[in-house]
Parts: C-alpha cells; structure tokens; sequence
C-alpha cells in the first residue's frame, strides 16, 4: 500500500536523506527536493499531506516559494518551515505567507514527530485568503442587510475601513460581529494581507498568551519548538480579537503595549518583535459596566474604542429573516444533497415570528436542522416543532410538539458525522475501507453509519471532485 505523498525542500543532502528516512519508516511517501522551482513541479502534479521546507535551499529565499504558491496555487498541505538560525523579521514574514509552523535545525526524531502532529490537527486559519475569492460570498451576505439600522451601519464600515484605526464591533451573540470585521478588512487597504481570527473565550488563559504572541522553544514544559503567535502571522494584516471582554487582566496589559507600540516579546522571550497590525475587537459584553467594575482596563478599553459599531439584534430587525432564511436553505440545501427543498409560506411565517435570542446563528441552525432532517416543517431547535394533522374535515392545523435537547444534540451530531463522511468519501471516490482509516472508524462502522445517514455515491456532491 502507498504512503501518503509528503513533500521535503531541502538542499543539504544528509538531511534530506535523514529526514526522508525517517518519513518513510512512518510510513509516508516523501518527494525529497533540491530547489524551489522543483517544488513547484512537484506541487503542480501532487496533493501534499504536508511539507518539510528548508528557510533557504541553495541560497534562494523559500519565502518565494510561499509567495508564488499564494498566487499560482498548489496543494502543499500544513507547511513546516526548517531553518539553522532564528530570524525574526524572516519567521514573521513566512508565517504571514502561510507558514503553519517553524523547526530549529538540528531536530530530534520525536521533536520532527511533534511538529507534524501540531501542524496537521491545527486548523488552517492563517493562510491568506485571496481577496477576490473572498468577495462574492462575502459580498452576498451583506447584501442581506436590508433594514435601515444595517445599512447604516454597512455605511459606517465603508468609512472605517479607509482609515487604518481600531474598530470595535459590539452586540449580542450570533448577531453577525464576525462578517462585520471580515467587510472590514475586505474594504481595507490591507484586503490582500492576512485576517487573522482570535477567539479570546474559547482558548484557555494559560494558553491564550502563547496562541497570541508565540513561544520560544523551552519556554514552558511541552514547549518543544519555537511557535509563531497570531500576531506575527497577522503582521501586515489585521487580527480580529472576538470576545475581547473575556481577556485576562495580565493580558490586557500585554494588547496595550502592542496597541501603543506595535511591539511584543514571545512567551519565554528575549528579544522584541515588532509588527504592524490592524486590530479589529468584538464583545457581546458592556465594556464600560466591566471598566467601572475593575474587570477590564480603562486604558484599553479607550484604546480599542476608536470607532464602534454596534450591530443590532435580529428580533430588531426582522425584515430581513426572510431574506436570510432562504440563503440558508440555499447554502445548506447545496452542501446536503436536498436540492430542491423550500420552505413552505407557512412554515415562512413562523420563522418571521420568533424573536431569536440566538439571533442570526440560531436562525442558521433552524434552517441546517430542517435541511438535515429533510423536514420543512421543523422550525427550530429552539421552537416547537410544528407538524401538519387534519383535523377530520380535510382542514389543516398546527400541531405543537416539544422536541428534547437529546434530540437535538443527536440530530445535530448526525448532520456532522454526515458531513465528514461525505467530504472524506469523495476524496477517496468512493474506496470505503480507506475512507474507515481516514475517520478513524472500523469498516463495518462506515458501512452502517452510511446507511445510517443516508449517503448513497451517486448523490454525493460537496464540491469536491470525484
């Protein structure tokens, strides 16, 4: 059986034979490299797992590799960068190109272990996305802001855009905080630089310091290899700090040195690093009520809040659930193979009337669960469920049935499940049993959860090619 295609771009023959060895005995299949434009070649026939690429590879920058494959494509997978000496200006700019993490040469077996285990299980958010490929969908959904409240506040982002300041977006959860900052630095002069999303409430504290401005190898236990925080991978983008009121204190004092400043030192650091970054904040808190209790600084908060915009919520707003309940149904229709499934007026009417605490995102998630169950008439996780009955004279009546939080988790772990084996059995065409290894399941447990969810080969259509 073949390994899985891994790409080294390395010069230093003893290396490359010693690193692709090793590759080997893990059982991958490595492309060992000697130069960029060979790197390019190969990438340009192969689909990469990851890639193991030299700083410098006879005395031509790899950082032009990076840069060619943002503009001309390629499959490289999570790219590990080697390097000899450290140089932070070098590092920072490789991480801005896509870098996903950094090894100091010489390296151990286990710390060349360690380092692809961390690259391939992290989610690929640094990497820059195009911006013309970002526009039409982004584009869309602003177009839904159809009442007056949203299109004034699409007038105050075109304004804030232009001017390289602090922005700080504020509203409840689910409100649309996160397209806000996207359409920010869409319309920005920095559009073609990296966007850089924080979620400061889902990373431990103990490890939100390091997520943020990186670590230098040993500067804690685990602390194997140097690691490139967000804001070096930002560096000449923007950062979009979401759930900025549930930074730490000792944090806070950190931001607003990088506020003032531009300036930072990596966990267990010496040196400072310098970097020029837009810093673009949402809270669905009141940060005032958090400065006046003592819970948030002053400081920072005046700092953060050059322009804010407050993003009302959907109950405020409820002309435009329509709207965006049938781009949801289109979205997810797509994305499950129910082409063709609406929703009825009724149905339409009752989603009109809810008030939404969950606002936008619980609206999404009404649409993905009536999708997923192919069932227009289920409105919400949060609603009732409503079902059609005759009444015995032919007439129609709503039927108001409780639906427990059981229930939804389990439909809702269902359409995930759905939604992995769908994607990983397109990319294996259909080979069941190498689809099993990829999700980590036996090959009896893909066949009944197949059955289970109802995928069947000929209506497989994700967008990926088969």
């Amino acid at each position: 059986m073949r390994g899985r295609p891994v790409l080294i771009v390395e010069a230093e023959p003893v290396l490359q034979r010693h690193v692709k060895a090793l590759l080997e005995e893990w059982g991958y299949e490595p492309v060992a490299v000697g130069s960029v434009e060979e790197a390019l070649a190969a990438l340009a026939t192969t689909k990469f797992e990851f890639s193991l690429v030299d700083m410098e590879v006879n005395g031509t920058d790899t950082l032009d590799l990076l840069q060619r494959l943002k503009h001309q494509g390629g499959t490289p997978g999570p790219i590990i960068m080697l390097f000899s000496s450290p140089d932070s200006k070098r590092i920072a700019d490789a991480a801005a190109l896509g870098a996903d993490d950094f090894l100091h040469k010489p390296f151990k077996p286990e710390e060349l272990e360690n380092a692809i285990k961390a690259a391939c299980s992290a989610p690929r958010g640094v990497w820059p996305t195009p911006a013309d490929d970002l526009a039409p969908r982004l584009e869309h959904e602003v177009s839904l802001w159809r009442s007056p409240r949203m299109k004034e506040i699409w007038r105050v982002i075109e304004q804030a855009a232009k001017v390289d300041i602090t922005v700080l977006l504020c509203g409840e959860t689910g409100t649309g905080k996160d397209l806000a900052a996207r359409a920010v630095h869409h319309l920005s002069s920095r559009r073609r630089r990296p966007f850089v999303k924080v979620n400061c409430a889902a990373v431990p504290r103990e490890l939100l310091e390091s997520e943020l401005f990186g670590h230098e190898r040993g500067a804690f236990t685990g602390a194997h290899q140097l690691k490139i925080g967000k804001f070096e991978s930002a560096n000449h983008g923007a950062i979009f700090l979401d759930e900025i009121g549930d930074l730490h204190p000792a944090l806070q004092a950190k931001l607003l040195h990088v506020l003032q400043d531009g300036e930072f030192s990596r966990v267990g650091g010496k040196s400072t690093i310098k970097v020029d970054v837009r810093i673009i904040a949402a809270t669905n808190q009141q940060l005032e009520k958090a400065v006046a209790a003592g819970h948030f600084r002053e400081d920072l908060y005046y700092r953060l809040n050059v322009i804010q915009i407050v993003i009302p919520p959907l109950r405020e707003r409820p002309e435009e659930i329509p709207f965006l309940a049938n781009y949801f149904t289109e979205r997810y229709a797509r994305l499950f193979n129910r082409q063709g499934f609406t929703i009825p007026p009724k149905i339409m009417e009752r989603l009109a009337q809810h008030t939404y605490p969950g606002n936008v995102r619980e609206l999404e998630n009404v649409i993905k669960r009536m999708i997923v169950l192919n069932d227009p008439l289920v409105t919400a996780t949060a609603l009732p469920r409503i079902r059609s009955d005759d009444d015995g004279n032919g007439a129609e009546r709503a039927v108001v049935q409780s639906i427990s939080l059981k229930d939804i988790a389990r439909e809702a772990a269902m359409a995930a499940e759905r939604e992995a084996m769908a994607r990983v059995l397109a990319e294996t065409r259909w080979n069941r049993m190498k689809a099993a290894k990829l999700l980590k399941i036996s090959y009896r447990a893909l066949l009944y959860k197949i059955k289970q969810v109802g995928l069947e080969p000929e209506r497989l259509s994700i967008g990926t090619k088969v």
